[in-house]
């Protein structure tokens, strides 16, 4: 009797845990996951789905075959201000972050030696504790937050620290700068530093004259042993496996590909058979020196094509694929400097991609970029989009997607309606870009118009005029032919720019229209 019992129990056991897990299944399957991948520094045309043929990207190339590809998706010039647009929603013209501050009123926080032994040498100006964060937003519906990767929004032991604005979990690069090596001294999870055995090394370097450039032995100490983006993708995975029974939110911002040019022997040596020998990169003073700047910077791409590969390994082997939505785009256009050769590869697509042209500036190859969502049985397989998006509308996408109320601060739009196939009623009238650095610059989208002031800090007050239809390259101004676009311009700038709270990113010549 006693035996039966317990065949009882324990069978009533093994029907509520089964039920149990129905319960939460059948809950979580209500709120998607949520990961979103963000490169650094990638040019509009360096996947394949974008055009690109020598780099090779089939695990991206593949999430635009079971998705959508957007060919009209906007970022911004730099870093910092990039990811607070997409942290927060808001424009430029009101963002608290507007460039790269470095915070360099604290001491000497270009000195990498300095940095390893100091932390609060680390990282750039804190954003405010008042900032509404779209992890925070996650959070308040029921997500797990986490973070891996580059953050540049904050430093130790502030309020701009990821587990200060959101994140349940952090790890990666909280400073911009330290991720100029891939061979950094240590990582932070959470509020600690992770050491890494790797000697520092400022990649503040040239290559020494008496030595042979073209020998591939003498550029083996400006690489060291513990590669950063090998530590960056097991933080990954290691969440998706924690937080995998509940609703998560994954924000991944890879360094990849920014310099310096560092990426595994094996990538380099497959794109050196591929694209024969080439002239080393010889050091800038700013990033290491660099034997196959083509083929690294192209394994670099290729590393993280194949990390994206395996984020999605792991969500299909968590059995939460299905109801996972993923999102891929990069920061800014691509870089100019440290070997990287974006005439090379078209990096830029049909846009100009050398100096001036890409990243750093508001042209269409330095705020371009390539934008990819899938969603399977939502998001109809292989489809493009037209429609002219940014970065700011993932918090009012997110938030429609929640039945959520978008906050008030927020600038973006909803794009649920085409990710889902219907009509999408609410597009912008306009898009607004404010950069307070290299030289100063605004631009606005307005339909098929794209507006461009730049060198405002030398006292510039005209616009250029570009119709993006006939002339995807800016190179015929019609400002002169179109004085109505023009005012039409110079009153979006003035009704979207608002002063700037740190004097870093004031442009004396706003300031002066605005009055």
């Amino acid at each position: 009797m006693k035996h039966k019992l317990l065949l009882f129990v324990l069978s009533l056991f093994a029907f509520c845990a089964a039920f149990a897990q129905k319960v939460v299944k059948k809950a979580n399957q209500s709120k998607p996951n949520i990961v979103y991948i963000l490169a650094d520094d990638m040019g509009y045309g360096e996947l394949g789905c974008y055009g690109q043929d020598k780099i090779e990207t089939p695990n991206l190339d593949a999430l635009a075959k079971r998705g959508m590809r957007f060919t009209q998706h906007y970022a911004y010039p730099v870093c910092a201000p990039s990811r607070y647009i997409l942290m927060t929603g808001q424009n430029s013209g009101k963002a608290f972050i507007r460039g790269n501050h470095e915070w360099g009123e604290r001491g000497p926080v270009w000195d990498f030696k300095a940095m390893e032994e100091n932390p609060y040498l680390e990282g750039q100006y804190p954003i405010p504790d008042s900032t509404v964060t779209l992890a925070e937003m996650l959070k308040s519906a029921g997500y797990t937050t986490g973070m891996v990767g580059k953050w540049g929004l904050g430093a130790p032991f502030t309020t701009g620290f990821p587990t200060q604005q959101g994140f349940d979990y952090f790890y990666g690069y909280i400073c911009q700068r330290q991720d100029h090596t891939y061979y950094s001294g240590h990582l932070w999870e959470n509020e600690n530093r992770i050491p890494l055995d790797n000697k520092i090394q400022a990649p503040t370097v040239t290559f020494p004259k008496d030595l042979d450039s073209r020998d591939e032995k003498n550029y083996e100490k400006y690489a060291q042993k513990d590669y950063g983006p090998d530590f960056l993708i097991k933080a990954a995975l290691k969440f998706i496996d924690k937080n995998a029974a509940r609703p998560f939110f994954l924000y991944y911002p890879t360094p990849l590909p920014h310099v310096s040019l560092q990426a595994p022997k094996d990538l380099v040596a497959y794109y050196h058979q591929k694209f024969g020998d080439e002239k080393p990169f010889l050091g800038d003073g700013s990033y290491f020196p660099c034997r196959y700047p083509h083929a690294t910077y192209a394994a670099m791409i290729t590393l993280l094509d194949r990390q994206v590969g395996e984020l999605i390994k792991a969500l299909k082997a968590k059995g939460v694929y299905e109801n996972t939505i993923i999102l891929f785009s990069a920061d800014n256009g691509v870089a100019f400097n440290a070997g990287v050769d974006p005439v090379f590869f078209n990096s830029t697509g049909p846009f100009k991609g050398s100096y001036g042209w890409g990243k750093g500036f508001v042209h269409e190859g330095g705020i371009r970029e390539p934008f990819i969502v899938s969603w399977p049985g939502k998001v109809k397989p292989g489809s493009t989009s037209n429609l002219i998006a940014s970065t700011m509308d993932m918090m009012p996408t997110f938030c429609d997607l929640l039945g959520l109320n978008t906050p008030k601060e927020v600038d973006g739009i909803s794009i649920l309606p085409t990710l889902l196939g219907q009509p999408q009623k609410n597009t912008h009238p306009y898009l607004y870009f404010e950069y307070p650095e290299y030289g100063g610059q605004q631009a606005i989208r307005l339909g098929n118009w794209k507006g461009v002031r730049l060198n405002m800090l030398k006292g510039n007050t005209k616009w250029a005029l570009y119709n993006l239809e006939s002339d995807i390259k800016e190179e015929n101004d019609l400002a002169a032919e179109h004085p109505d676009i023009v005012e039409k311009m110079i009153k979006i700038s003035k009704q979207e720019h608002h002063t700037p709270a740190l004097s870093n990113f004031l442009i004396p010549v706003l300031e002066q229209e605005m009055k």
